[in-house]
């Protein structure tokens, strides 16, 4: 269904005010940026802000439902043949190697980290996002394999393969905060990738591969 101009206008308001907001942010730092302060720069009413954003932590991590089911993304549109882990190592392997933004493999990536650091109720909000992963993920493999409700394997399996995810993406979060270069963190995280995926059983490997239909 195409876009009505409504939608639209709305969905333009949001993205300007998390752009000026996170510009905010990067320049003074997320504990004294204050919702009035990110009102006035976006030309809003402080109710407008509230209206799109209900915390000032969802002004920051304004992109996280695209991080929340990613991983489930990449499970469902596994190929066949392929495991839950296997899709999700080489879609990370695809990131990390073509040194994308998607995974912070930037330069500006360690001015986000830092405000994050900084911030207690940034740390809080990402420790609750990578709850929301495994959640998410969880419950992808248990529709994905027609598990019981009571059968914990797509628990651990979320457990397990989310650990791919999380440790790629501090990896990079720290190794930008030290200002290494990208392409070079790229490869030092390429062989990262392999040595995680020696580290995993079969058993995590096998799981959940996708038959031929």
């Amino acid at each position: 269904m195409a876009e009505g101009l409504r939608e639209r206008k709305k969905r333009e308001t949001r993205q300007r005010i998390s752009d000026i907001a996170t510009g905010l942010f990067l320049e003074h730092g997320f504990v004294t940026v204050t919702m009035a302060e990110v009102a006035d720069a976006a030309d809003v009413s402080v109710n407008t802000v509230y209206n799109y954003f209900p915390a000032k932590e969802d002004l920051f991590f304004d992109r996280s439902k695209g991080v929340v089911d990613r991983l489930s993304r990449w499970v469902r549109a596994r190929r066949v043949g392929e495991s839950a882990a296997g899709a999700v190592l080489r879609e990370l392997r695809e990131e990390v190697e073509a040194v994308s933004p998607r995974v912070g493999l930037m330069a500006g990536y360690d001015r986000f980290m830092r405000v994050i650091h900084d911030a207690p109720a940034l740390r809080s909000r990402l420790w609750s996002l990578q709850q929301e992963v495994h959640d998410d993920l969880e419950a992808t493999l248990r529709e994905e394999t027609g598990a019981d409700p009571d059968d914990p394997t797509p628990g651990l399996m979320a457990g397990q393969i989310g650990w791919l995810h999380q440790t790629v993406m501090s990896t990079v979060g720290r190794e930008m905060m030290a200002c290494r270069d990208p392409a070079q963190v790229s490869r030092e995280v390429l062989a990262l990738l392999d040595g995680m995926e020696d580290l995993l059983s079969e058993k995590v490997l096998n799981y959940a591969v996708r038959a031929a239909e």
